[in-house]
């Protein structure tokens, strides 16, 4: 699956499995400022593009289907016409055996959700007070109705290796 955004292009290695898509990896790369002024078709191919150069040790030898939800990219592959970075791009990818299957942003939910983040190169952000105070401080502490109630370690001690602190008294002994 490959998406792209004007922030980003992303992109999930995955199986089927009894019609179930299982994700294997995720990838995602920001757009610098010359990626961020190409057309969206162009966008689109780029992030098929960066798919097979990151994923291509698994894509090499094998059959693969390349969902994307951008159509344009299906008839792309046969036109001869095109701009010299899309033939470049083509051109690249005939090592590997694909095929392009337009899914709707709904199918295409691995990729497409994170298109609806926030530019990251926008400096504006909404400035919140930082609260300092935890209001359940008492979680800080641990304290003991009885001091004679032995400590974790020691309990985790004891089960390990059925080692006994020094000094505790019979009853001590007793509570283990």
């Amino acid at each position: 699956m490959c998406d792209a955004s004007d922030y980003a292009v992303r992109a999930v290695l995955g199986q089927r499995i009894e019609k179930h898509f299982h994700p294997i990896h995720y990838a995602r790369k920001t757009i610098n400022q010359a990626e961020a002024n190409y057309t969206t078709t162009e966008k689109e191919m780029l992030a098929v593009v960066y798919a097979f150069k990151k994923f291509r040790s698994y894509l090499i030898m094998n059959k693969s289907i390349v969902y994307t939800d951008h159509s344009a990219l299906k008839y792309l592959f046969a036109k001869k016409d095109a701009k010299a970075r899309l033939l470049r791009w083509i051109l690249l990818l005939q090592e590997f055996d694909f095929k392009v299957i337009d899914t709707r942003g709904a199918e295409n939910y691995a990729t497409d959700h994170p298109s609806c983040l926030e530019n990251p190169y926008e400096n504006n952000f909404d400035p919140k007070e930082i609260n300092e105070t935890f209001p359940l401080e008492s979680l800080n502490k641990v304290a003991h109705k009885d001091p004679s109630t032995p400590w974790f370690a020691d309990l985790a001690n004891y089960y390990a290796g059925n080692f006994i602190i020094k000094g505790m008294t019979s009853q001590q002994k007793q509570k283990f």
